[in-house]
């Protein structure tokens, strides 16, 4: 998959193309489908697949406060765009000056001049340019003048709920993963590189895989039963904490902690995939690290039994 990075990127090669739109946060069932619908026009078309999302997305842009907490990193949401077949990817840097550009200047830029797209698909309540002057209706008027077709994504529904990342955020606040899963197509995981910690794990008995979400809000929070993927050993089970850690003071990075059952070789820099199985409680803050060693040691034991494993051998 190719993936553009700004405007100033696009040349010629780039034009002739299907094309959507969207911030594709989580890439769930519902993308999926506007994908496959991509897929089956641009092989009738013969012509590339092209996805043009934002990094960051429009919102962390305008209002950080308020955006909501990211379902999918970039990284992950280029990972998860490929593997489902798309083959470029047109990643905009949402700036001061994207936010500025007027509606008719951002579609003869992108979609005219630079990526003359011969059909998009884009959901009703898509607005794009200055002051979200942009919609459907003005996209379907330059794509009779230039010649494309412009189709509105269809909602798509899991029994009787609509999925949307919207709906994913709230099914992982709750620590219902069933939900989550049903809406994404697959189990929820976070991807990151393992990076050096303040070792706190190791003095209470329970060494921790340190992972820094580069994130100011998490979809999760709490205690989890998680299976890692990446390492040479296979999927390893564990037990993981996701939070601002309330007992360690003077810290409130968002980050990723994972003790990993009967494994203690050293894993630094290594790229993890962690998957969260079942939720066993929310963080919480303790007295003294004596009362959170022994409710990690409550934690693993009932991730032990939740994968099915023997209890720890006492060291």
């Amino acid at each position: 998959m190719q993936v553009i990075r700004g405007l100033h990127n696009l040349c010629a090669a780039h034009r002739g193309c299907v094309a959507t739109i969207g911030n594709f946060d989580g890439v769930h069932l519902g993308h999926r489908a506007v994908l496959a619908n991509l897929q089956a026009k641009a092989h009738e078309l013969g012509l590339p697949t092209t996805v043009i999302t934002f990094e960051p997305q429009p919102l962390e842009f305008f209002a950080p406060d308020r955006a909501p907490a990211r379902l999918t990193r970039v990284r992950e949401k280029l990972l998860a765009l490929q593997d489902a077949g798309v083959e470029r990817v047109v990643l905009l840097e949402f700036n001061a000056k994207l936010a500025q550009m007027e509606a008719a200047d951002f579609v003869q830029q992108l979609l005219v001049d630079g990526l003359d797209v011969r059909y998009l698909f884009v959901g009703d309540d898509f607005r794009f340019g200055c002051e979200r002057q942009g919609d459907i209706e003005l996209l379907r008027q330059v794509g009779r003048e230039h010649g494309f077709e412009v189709e509105n994504r269809q909602t798509f529904m899991v029994g009787d709920a609509r999925v949307s990342s919207t709906r994913i955020r709230e099914a992982l606040s709750q620590g219902d993963l069933e939900a989550a899963e049903s809406y994404l197509g697959r189990p929820y995981m976070i991807c990151g590189r393992v990076a050096h910690g303040y070792e706190r794990g190791r003095t209470i008995g329970f060494p921790t895989a340190n992972i820094d979400l580069h994130r100011k809000v998490s979809p999760l929070q709490g205690v989890y039963a998680v299976s890692v993927h990446g390492l040479p050993q296979g999927v390893l089970s564990g037990v993981a904490n996701i939070g601002n850690r309330p007992t360690v003071e003077g810290d409130n990075r968002y980050l990723l902690e994972v003790h990993l059952f009967d494994f203690a070789e050293q894993i630094y820099g290594a790229h993890l995939q962690v998957e969260f199985c079942k939720k066993l409680r929310d963080e919480q803050r303790f007295e003294s690290f004596e009362a959170l060693r022994q409710q990690i040691e409550l934690d693993a034991r009932t991730a032990r039994e939740f994968f099915g494993l023997p209890p720890a051998v006492e060291q």
